[in-house]
């Protein structure tokens, strides 16, 4: 392995613990609106596996970035959808039709012989 290549996997390891360390210490309350506000995030990581992807020599490397891709786009739609989900929860709702109360032949009580 080159030396680039050590110090992507050293940045990528790193990255990697940071990320664990800090979402780790976040409140449960505050997880939800943290990932689906960094939406932008996973916009960058697509971005960086197109990149990879373009430039890419063999087969491991296009894996590598159709693999990126593919969880990057999905990650960041998936982020969308609960952004959407949450910010619906704090809509006031709307009033509910009234129902009308229905008689049914079928529900008559059975007459004693």
């Amino acid at each position: 392995m080159n030396s680039v290549g050590l110090l992507g996997l050293y940045i990528f390891m790193l990255a990697a613990f940071v990320g664990w360390v800090i979402i780790g210490r976040v409140p449960a309350i505050l997880h939800t609106p943290l990932m689906s506000g960094s939406n932008f995030i996973h916009g960058i990581v697509v971005i960086g596996g197109l990149i990879g992807l373009l430039d890419a020599a063999t087969l491991t490397e296009q894996v590598a970035g159709f693999v990126a891709v593919l969880l990057g786009a999905g990650n960041a739609a998936g982020g969308y959808a609960v952004t959407g989900r949450m910010l619906a929860m704090f809509q006031p709702s709307a009033a509910e039709p009234k129902r009308r109360k229905t008689h049914h032949a079928t529900t008559r009580k059975p007459e004693k012989a």
